[in-house]
């Protein structure tokens, strides 16, 4: 069965990094759910806008991958950019939206982590004031409906590239917020804290780039595998932005077929190259 894992946040969980910064990940036993289905992966994975790019989640699959190689896992977007917790509450949208996605992939999947980074809108009029309770609230109704009171959360911290410049200037009280994201990795079951130190933005200084998403992907899956916090930057965490080549048939087979699409090749060098694959 599908080892699978929920997306849950605001735009640095879906993902903003620019696609052509990083090497893609292709690996068929990584599936991402679109359409009712499980689809090989591919970035944007959380297709929550036009701009959605690579996100965290692409390299915590790949850790898990390679560290479990006889099992598939499928990954569950169900994260929304500029989102608040407001618009996480467990009466609202996006909450029922989450909940509905994770109840299907259940049918065929076992939920085995949630995976949640959000914050920079709330990171402004004192909202942080409020935030460890609303958080809590959604994070235990949620974990009550689809019986996940065991399965671990990884909670991401916002980054230090906050409150200067671009959109997020606005994001002023981030610090504020991370108090409370550690407090509640710190005091609450199961769920375990992930350090952005180090980690750096896009231009538009509230976005992580794609560099740093690979990083902080294979960060949680550290937090996940260990079941401790990660405080700190990993040593080996360079290993994420190294990406195998040696793809099976299927995932040779995905990449020609994203190509045509992309209008990357012409029909025709299409065609050559399926006749390659075929015939390895």
């Amino acid at each position: 069965m599908i080892k699978s894992f929920l997306m849950l946040g605001q735009s640095n969980m879906a993902g903003r990094g620019f696609l052509h910064e990083v090497e893609p990940i292709y690996d068929e036993k990584i599936k991402m759910l679109r359409n009712g289905q499980w689809q090989m992966m591919t970035e944007p994975i959380n297709y929550d806008r036009p701009v959605a790019g690579v996100s965290l989640a692409a390299s915590f699959a790949e850790a898990f991958a390679k560290a479990n190689q006889d099992e598939q896992i499928g990954l569950i977007p169900c994260a929304e950019g500029g989102s608040s917790l407001d618009d996480w509450h467990p009466q609202g949208t996006l909450f029922q939206h989450a909940l509905s996605e994770a109840q299907f992939a259940l049918e065929s999947s076992q939920i085995c982590g949630l995976l949640w980074h959000q914050g920079e809108s709330d990171s402004q009029n004192s909202l942080h004031e409020t935030y460890y309770e609303k958080l809590s609230l959604i994070i235990e109704t949620l974990r009550k409906e689809l019986k996940l009171q065991h399965v671990p959360l990884m909670i991401g911290e916002l980054g230090d590239f906050l409150g200067k410049t671009g959109f997020g200037k606005y994001s002023s009280e981030f610090q504020e917020i991370n108090k409370q994201l550690r407090r509640f990795a710190h005091e609450q079951q199961n769920c375990y804290f992930v350090s952005a130190k180090g980690l750096t933005s896009n231009p538009d200084g509230i976005h992580l780039n794609a560099v740093s998403q690979r990083k902080f992907g294979f960060r949680y899956y550290a937090a996940f595998s260990k079941k401790c916090h990660i405080l700190e930057p990993l040593k080996d965490e360079d290993q994420s932005l190294k990406i195998n080549n040696n793809y099976s048939k299927t995932e040779q087979m995905y990449i020609h077929s994203m190509d045509l699409a992309l209008g990357k090749i012409t029909y025709a060098e299409f065609e050559a190259n399926m006749a390659v694959v075929m015939q390895s």
